[in-house]
């Protein structure tokens, strides 16, 4: 199996994006003609370029409204295909794309098409030349890749063959198991592509709105396991036409692409034992059973203030680390550990962001495999030199420069509080939180995508549905990514400009992620009182919220004089409730939740942003005044 990428689906001119598919790793590119014609450099020197970074030019495309023609419109079709072989040639390609006709005058017929194509194949075969036959999903006559072949079987040429297209397939809803019938020498091409389910027009929904394998809602795993279950081992190529991904880093984009197909061959292997797909074993999306600990970088005031807070949420300082200046501070299953060393990760990652979570240590099935599928997909390593008494814990880059590291129950990584910490009982009322109940990370609207893929390609977790956040300022697109158990919840903020409350953060804390973690409790009005005891500042919400909350809701007014009293936020759907309470805000933006979830409620209280944010909004330092 061969890996390649579209040329239109990255940005830059035709050299940044060469350098970026080579660096991902992909064997080869389609090179889209308007990527060509646009590029000042002859076909010979661009077919070079290529071949010097390492790759081969797998596809040329698009050939456009070939068959069907009538009269002269078809005689000049064919000498534009001559044109075009004599450009391939020069450029070093040996297949083309013809897609489906979409001219007004073309006309139709299964065997009009075949004969069209079969004379096609008779004038590439001398020049050692292939023709892909694709349907477009808005093709004026074929529109079905099941009419496609039917085109490319009576036509019956060697030089003939089909392309498929996961979003002309899954567009149009036709069933990918029919291509199981087609034989897999006579499919010369594969392209792949996601889409989130819009209803809208077909050409105008795959011009803009396609996104990686995994991202979008489509089957794009069943339409690959059809493809396998043919026998078919050639290449697989992403064609990507997305507005996002065209403003986007090229090289990030590109190193999603490759992620995205390898996570994708790696699951249809798995879901088709007979699948003849080669490609480098890797151990299967892991399960993550829980975060074993968050850890905050800090220094001098701020770590002292941190340290307030933490007591006041009910932690107790438990451990001392026993050669670094670390600090582990616990409740119930809760392990939050403040860094505050002067050299290291940690330290560099306090000089850049400030006060913030530095990193984020998983429990999973198995540590090695974690960080073994990880690296097959691409994910950047971390490693730093181990002062006495610590363990090699294995660890990746996360989001905005931070660690995940991974523990696991199989090795002295499950022994790494008392191996790495000394204890150091001190008093303190705890407050009832029991664990971690989801982790919020914020990043630009742009990257969302990225981190989506990376969550869920590398372990088993899947993605709930995209839901809107209402700022004041303007929009937070946010979608979560779950464990199987609810052990494991991120939730990924995406923020589209820098006056919303994630976005301020964002660029106040020059790019760190966490914005808030989320801890659960059992009882949310014991644990409020408990908070209250021990001098915890709540985020004070606008009396008029429970003036609409009861109204809406037809909630008894002795609890809607409860969740006043407390400054408590409240939810629920046809399986059951959810309690939010919300510290102030530390610096630009960054707070903590305590939730309480009842039944089998499964959200995060989205209807309840709008209100909570005003509320943070109101207790910020105002635009344009100087830090302290």
């Amino acid at each position: 199996m061969k890996t390649s990428i579209a040329t239109v689906s990255l940005s830059g001119d035709l050299r940044d994006k060469l350098a970026a598919i080579a660096a991902a790793g992909f064997d080869g590119i389609e090179i889209f003609e308007t990527d060509f014609v646009a590029f000042d450099a002859s076909p010979r020197e661009v077919g070079r370029m290529v071949r010097d970074h390492g790759l081969e030019i797998s596809l040329f495309q698009p050939f456009r409204d070939f068959e069907g023609m009538p009269g002269e419109a078809r005689a000049r079709a064919f000498d534009r295909a001559e044109r075009k072989f004599d450009l391939m040639g020069e450029l070093g390609a040996d297949l083309v794309l013809v897609c489906s006709n979409v001219a007004p005058d073309s006309l139709g017929g299964i065997d009009r098409a075949a004969a069209d194509f079969r004379e096609l194949g008779e004038r590439a075969a001398p020049r050692g030349i292939r023709v892909g036959f694709e349907a477009l999903a808005w093709g004026r006559h074929i529109n079905d890749h099941r009419d496609a072949w039917e085109v490319v079987r009576r036509a019956d040429h060697a030089n003939v063959g089909l392309i498929l297209d996961s979003f002309h397939t899954l567009a149009r809803k036709i069933d990918p198991d029919t291509i199981r019938r087609i034989p897999a020498d006579k499919i010369f091409f594969v392209q792949l592509a996601d889409a989130p389910l819009i209803d809208m027009d077909l050409l105008y929904w795959s011009r803009h709105f396609r996104n990686m394998p995994g991202q979008g809602d489509l089957d794009v795993t069943g339409f690959m396991r059809a493809v396998a279950a043919t026998g078919y081992d050639g290449v697989l190529s992403l064609e990507i036409f997305n507005d996002q991904f065209r403003g986007a880093s090229t090289r990030s984009i590109a190193v999603d692409g490759r992620r995205s197909l390898i996570a994708l061959a790696d699951r249809v292997r798995r879901a088709e034992p007979a699948s003849a797909l080669s490609l480098p074993q890797m151990p299967d999306r892991v399960p993550v059973t829980g975060v074993e600990f968050i850890e905050f970088a800090s220094e001098g005031a701020e770590a002292e203030a941190l340290g307030r807070m933490l007591a006041a949420l009910g932690f107790r300082r438990s451990g001392r680390h026993v050669s670094k200046s670390v600090d582990l501070w616990t409740q119930g299953d809760i392990h939050l550990v403040v860094n505050t060393e002067t050299e290291g990760f940690a330290h560099a990652s306090y000089v850049l962001h400030g006060t913030n979570v530095c990193d984020i240590g998983l429990s999973v099935e198995d540590a090695a495999a974690t960080l073994e599928r990880a690296r097959a997909l691409g994910a950047d390593m971390f490693e730093q030199p181990l002062a006495p008494g610590q363990l090699a814990i294995p660890a990746i880059r996360g989001l905005g420069g931070s660690v995940l590291h991974f523990l696991d129950e199989t090795s002295d990584l499950s022994r790494v509080w008392e191996i790495e910490f000394t204890p150091r009982p001190t008093e303190g009322q705890d407050a009832g939180l029991v664990a971690v109940d989801h982790i919020a990370q914020s990043m630009r609207y742009e990257e969302l995508l990225t981190w989506l893929l990376f969550y869920t390609t590398i372990f088993q977790t899947a993605k709930t549905p995209m839901v809107d956040v209402v700022d004041p300022a303007g929009l937070v697109r946010s979608q979560a990514i779950e464990g199987a158990d609810g052990g494991f919840r991120v939730t990924l903020n995406g923020a589209e400009n820098a006056r919303t409350l994630a976005g301020h953060f964002l660029a106040e804390s020059f790019g760190s992620a966490v914005q808030h973690i989320a801890f659960r409790t059992e009882d949310i009005f014991a644990t409020a009182e408990r908070l209250a005891r021990n001098g915890f500042e709540t985020l004070t919400i606008s009396p008029n919220y429970y003036a609409d909350l009861g109204a809406r809701l037809g909630l008894e007014p002795a609890l809607v004089d409860r969740l006043r009293a407390a400054h408590i936020l409240y939810d629920r759907d046809a399986a059951g409730e959810y309690f939010q309470l919300y510290s102030a805000t530390w610096g630009e933006g960054f707070f903590f939740e305590i939730v309480e979830r009842r039944g089998g409620y499964a959200g995060y209280g989205a209807v309840n942003a709008p209100f909570r944010i005003a509320a943070q909004k109101r207790g910020m330092r105002p635009a344009g005044m100087p830090k302290a």
